[in-house]
């Protein structure tokens, strides 16, 4: 499904950036750079109505020649980038929703835990676990 998924902090340095193949991981983490001004450019967009701006879920952001990138941005403005290869045409809308859906949850128990700091990276095997079976090919 997903080849890519990060996890960018409020003030824009990554918390968490995992590929499906490491050796692609400084490519990727450029892509998910480059996805931030376009997530600020739909964050600063007055224009959207008062629905829309409750929706968390930024949709495709942009298509490069081999990916899709989408976005998502929490109550918190923390970001989360997936990226997807665009050969895959089964891939829908509903189906990122989902993969941003388990996402925020397994991001909501990390924060929730004791033990972690906001704004520290994220190390944690259920995290770990979760971002795994959005990773996993077809």
């Amino acid at each position: 499904m997903a080849v890519c998924v990060a996890v960018i902090a409020k003030d824009n340095y990554p918390l968490f950036v995992r590929t499906s193949p490491i050796e692609d991981e400084l490519k990727f983490t450029y892509i998910v750079h480059t996805s931030l001004d376009v997530i600020e450019e739909r964050l600063n967009n007055n224009n959207r109505p008062a629905s829309d701006m409750r929706d968390l879920y930024l949709g495709l952001l942009y298509p490069t020649e081999d990916y899709k990138v989408y976005g998502f941005v929490t109550n918190t403005k923390v970001k989360f980038i997936i990226i997807t290869e665009a050969s895959n045409v089964n891939l829908r809308d509903n189906d990122v929703r989902g993969m941003f859906r388990s996402l925020l949850t397994a991001y909501v128990n990390v924060v929730y835990n004791p033990f972690y700091s906001n704004g520290d990276t994220i190390v944690s095997r259920s995290f770990d676990a979760t971002i795994a079976n959005i990773l996993v090919e077809d």
